[in-house]
């Protein structure tokens, strides 16, 4: 983490996401400033909280994924909610306090999987010990006589013979029985859906369900799979990964609240206002910083950082209330994109669309080719179209080259390693009907 200077954070943003330095900028100070925090005294640590941002602009410019690779890059829980659903299914405080229990939720499954990850070549090797009981079970301890000692070293000797063929993968297609145990997936979903009655409660009636054992018949390839996720599962500390997860989840947790703009009323008084206002009332406090019960235990928000989101083209971030104002006091705009903008996000990133659908035929052996004419016609055809209809941002590039490519992608297996090169006529040809017809743009691009 100290590596991580604002600069480099920057930096690796550029690699995925063109533009929007002030956005960049202001997310790479936020979680820089969560390392320096931690460099304080324990007294001053505890009165400085993260300084909460939101992020204006239009739809497909580049807020969400902004967040979501800040989090990829500080390995920290991530999570995206939509202020307005919390309209939709009521705006009472528990439901705006599941976000924090889902991101806890995302904290445990990260931690458990770092900590999987971590004891993974033993519990490969005590799943290997396991196949080995399958194909050659041992015998039951007892004394050997000395008749039998020749048996039970010819049986080691097998035993050693088997295990080299495990290594050297000669058995992955034999069909082996499994015993696998699980819940019902009816009491998995009982058990999620009781979240909201208690959480104690939800602990205790988990425990109370059997697990049922089903036997199945895998070859070894997928039966090593299964017990080395059983085997890892053991060597786990379970108790270690939720106090590590509710850390986490506490001091390095990222909440994108996306369509903020949603729940801003302009006036209020009565009917969908007082709605809007009542969603914001209730984010208010968790924002603030209040404790959340979840099923692992107490969770602080106050040191979880909040991102928020919305295009405000009705609304503006000074009709939200004024006390939910104040708890983001950092405002950035994000520019709408234009062509310069959409060539580079075809062409520079690490995950340029070009190279991805490059990479995805080439796996059939055909090979694509981009002339830069081609670059330009595609990007105009974007720009065209989100101008003639509602804006979608660099979203309708996604929409351009999934249709320019669709015949090729459709006839790749056929195609028997064929070179396609992709210019500005081939654009012109494929995109003609849909172009001409500002009605079927709507449906298709």
């Amino acid at each position: 983490m100290k590596e991580l200077t604002p600069r480099k954070i920057v930096t690796e943003l550029d690699k995925y996401i063109v533009g929007q330095k002030d956005a960049k900028k202001a997310v790479a100070i936020a979680i820089r400033n969560r390392w320096r925090r931690l460099q304080l005294s324990s007294e001053l640590r505890e009165e400085i909280i993260p300084k909460n941002i939101i992020m204006i602009g239009p739809t497909g410019v580049g807020k969400t994924e902004i967040a979501r690779r800040i989090a990829n890059l500080v390995k920290a829980p991530f999570l995206k909610v939509e202020a307005s659903k919390y309209t939709e299914v009521g705006y009472h405080g528990r439901d705006v306090e599941s976000m924090i229990r889902d991101i806890v939720e995302v904290a445990v499954n990260m931690v458990r999987t770092e900590q999987m990850e971590k004891v993974s070549v033993k519990a490969e090797v005590n799943a290997d010990e396991r196949l080995l009981d399958l194909l050659l079970p041992l015998p039951e301890k007892k004394e050997v006589t000395e008749s039998e000692t020749g048996i039970v070293e010819e049986q080691k000797t097998t035993r050693e013979k088997f295990r080299n063929k495990l290594k050297q993968g000669t058995l992955e297609d034999r069909v082996v029985e499994i015993k696998i145990q699980e819940k019902p997936v009816v009491m998995q979903g009982i058990i999620a859906g009781i979240e909201e009655i208690g959480v104690d409660f939800q602990n205790v009636i988990e425990k109370m369900i059997p697990t049922r054992s089903q036997v199945k018949k895998v070859p070894i390839s997928e039966a090593r799979k299964i017990l080395k996720q059983e085997e890892a599962e053991k060597l786990v500390d379970k108790e270690k990964v939720i106090k590590e997860a509710l850390y986490s989840a506490e001091n390095m947790g990222i909440i994108f609240i996306d369509e903020l703009d949603k729940i801003a009323s302009r006036e209020s008084g009565h009917g969908p206002d007082i709605s809007r206002e009542g969603v914001q009332r209730d984010i208010l406090p968790i924002v603030e910083g209040s404790t959340v019960i979840t099923r692992y235990g107490m969770v602080k928000t106050d040191r979880i950082l909040f991102i928020a989101a919305g295009a405000f083209h009705v609304s503006k971030p000074s009709d939200l209330i004024p006390e939910l104002q104040g708890r983001f006091p950092i405002r950035v705009e994000l520019k709408d994109l234009g062509k310069e903008e959409f060539i580079r996000i075809l062409t520079e990133p690490k995950n340029a669309l070009i190279k991805q659908y490059t990479a995805l035929l080439e796996t059939e052996g055909v090979k694509l080719r981009f002339e830069k004419d081609a670059i330009d016609e595609i990007t105009d055809i974007a720009v065209k179209i989100n101008r003639r209809g509602q804006s979608i941002g660099a979203r309708r590039l996604h929409t351009v080259m999934e249709k320019l490519l669709e015949d090729d992608s459709f006839d790749a297996p056929e195609l028997n390693g064929k070179d396609i090169v992709v210019d500005a006529k081939y654009v012109r040809e494929k995109m003609k009907d849909i172009v001409k017809d500002e009605d079927l743009t709507k449906y298709i691009l």
